[in-house]
């Protein structure tokens, strides 16, 4: 069986973070990415990304070309298309399954970077929809979007901002909320309210998405009028995101929003696991600069642990 100082899930800015300062510090230690390339979220972002000290890259995908370049001329390892499958944090070694053969790593310390995703309605045509690859960005797909009816699902900064880019491309915009509070700052609420453009449906959640090739309609429910089908062309879910902690859930402490609780080295409830990045950030104070330091911190920290 492997064993490793400091094993690594999760190949996002977090995760890489840290690995570039174990392999800084002299700490063996291995990454493992489930996807086929490391990166993360940095795959999700469209826009220009302005505020990573020393770094400006037209969006996300470059930025990811510019750390991963950092990570392999500093000679880090790493396994992509590795999935792990379970954690045992009492014999501390974890199950991965890398090209249909499984195997088993031990670890003295494990450092989760595994990230978040996107919230879903869990309705019904709804992973379908998914399936067919009608996932939009509204900085990037503008044209793809371009005189269709569009309905957003959400209530926040991201899909208030995602209505008001859309407006002046799509036919119809529909900004479908299940309350009357928005967690959106002020002034996109402004922005979005007085565009003619822009429908909001308050109080209003959707029930199932249609459509066989492509998205068709979807089933709304009102909390004071009732059920009644919407006519759209497709469908953008903007409900925040959730933490990926399910392979650890039961086994170290979490908050109520799902969060791993962590201290200032980012332990866990358990001594020989730390979390990192998303996994253990609220989305308030997220961003690529926090979790790349948290990486450090927890590198840092463990090497004076080992060397002790």
């Amino acid at each position: 069986m492997r064993h490793v100082d400091v094993l690594i899930i999760g190949g996002g800015p977090a995760g890489i973070s840290a690995a570039i300062w174990c392999k800084r510090l002299g700490v063996d230690c291995v990454l493992l990415e489930e996807q086929p390339e490391l990166g993360g979220q940095l795959f999700t972002i469209f826009n220009e990304i302005i505020d990573y000290p020393g770094m400006r890259t037209k969006n996300g995908i470059e930025m990811q070309r510019e750390m991963v370049k950092h990570f392999v001329e500093m000679g880090c390892l790493y396994e992509v298309n590795t999935k792990v499958f379970s954690i045992d944090e009492r014999s501390k070694r974890v199950r991965i399954k890398k090209q249909a053969k499984e195997q088993e790593i031990c670890y003295t310390y494990l450092i989760l970077a595994t990230g978040s995703s996107q919230r879903k309605l869990r309705v019904p045509g709804e992973q379908q929809m998914i399936d067919r690859g009608e996932v939009y960005s509204a900085s990037a797909d503008g044209e793809r979007l371009k005189g269709k009816i569009l309905a957003i699902v959400g209530g926040g900064d991201r899909a208030f901002e995602g209505a008001h880019l859309l407006s002046s491309k799509a036919k119809e915009v529909y900004l479908i909320h299940r309350s009357t509070r928005f967690k959106a700052r002020e002034q996109y609420v402004e922005r979005v309210i007085s565009n003619p453009r822009i429908k909001v449906m308050t109080d209003t959640e959707v029930t199932a998405i249609h459509g066989e090739r492509h998205v068709t309609s979807i089933d709304l429910k009102n909390k004071n009028k009732g059920c009644h089908n919407l006519l759209v062309d497709a469908v953008l879910i903007r409900l925040g995101v959730a933490p990926n902690v399910e392979l650890i859930k039961g086994r170290v402490a979490t908050a109520q929003n799902g969060l791993i609780v962590t201290d200032e080295v980012h332990q866990s409830s358990n001594p020989f696991i730390y979390a990192i990045g998303d996994a253990c950030t609220t989305p308030l104070f997220s961003s690529i600069s926090s979790s790349a330091g948290q990486g450090a911190i927890v590198a840092k920290y463990l090497s004076s642990l080992l060397n002790m």
